[in-house]
């Protein structure tokens, strides 16, 4: 069973957005999927309900109580897990997870106040046993990026300069929010202007897949 955690310490920055379309995407791959949703909005778990009549649904669980309970509740035969934590969390919140997690993604945004607020965690992941024998990989997803403006541009250049890998670069576009309201994902449509977005996710599935 593979487990992967999207968590960053800085709210609104794409996270459920990224897990969703991890966990949509193994589904449609076939593989027997469950989404933790950890955060108290919920918002994955309302995704996973609208999705519920497709063949490749995905399993909600509730995950803002107690991570140990959480993690007992996942049925036999889970082939992926992703879990969706509570924004403006920090190392200490995610224990439980970060036992169980073969890899962490954090979405940054293109901005200095995104990027600033999210060194802080980043400082405090590298402190966890798991990350500092390198049993624990960390990936960065520069989000909601603009390619065209200088702005995303020096976002990545100074991303690229931490420790940790930019593992995706995903461009800014208006079909995330249509289609997270819908419960369905990039992955589930083939038009060529979706295939062009799907294509910004292909590096994150690669290294998830190392």
């Amino acid at each position: 069973m593979k487990t992967v955690l999207v968590a960053s310490s800085k709210g609104g920055v794409g996270k459920t957005t990224i897990a969703t379309h991890l966990a949509a995407q193994s589904a449609l791959s076939g593989h027997s999927t469950v989404l933790i949703d950890a955060d108290p909005q919920h918002s994955s778990t309302r995704w996973a309900e609208r999705r519920a009549g497709l063949e490749s649904a995905v399993l909600p669980i509730e995950g803002t109580r107690r991570q140990k309970t959480a993690w007992n509740s996942i049925p036999e035969g889970t082939d992926r897990v992703i879990v969706d934590a509570p924004a403006g969390a920090m190392r200490e919140d995610l224990e439980a997870w970060l036992e169980h997690a073969d890899a962490v993604v954090v979405p940054v945004l293109p901005s200095s106040l995104d990027i600033d607020a999210t060194v802080p965690f980043l400082n405090t992941l590298v402190k966890h046993p798991r990350v500092r024998r390198g049993e624990l990989k960390v990936g960065l997803v520069g989000n909601r990026l603009r390619p065209w403006t200088n702005a995303s541009r020096q976002a990545v250049e100074l991303l690229q300069q931490w420790p940790y890998p930019v593992v995706a670069q995903l461009r800014d576009s208006q079909a995330y929010v249509m289609l997270t309201g819908l419960g369905r994902s990039l992955f589930d449509y083939q038009s060529q202007h979706v295939r062009e977005h799907q294509s910004d996710w292909q590096p994150l599935l690669r290294w998830l897949r190392r």
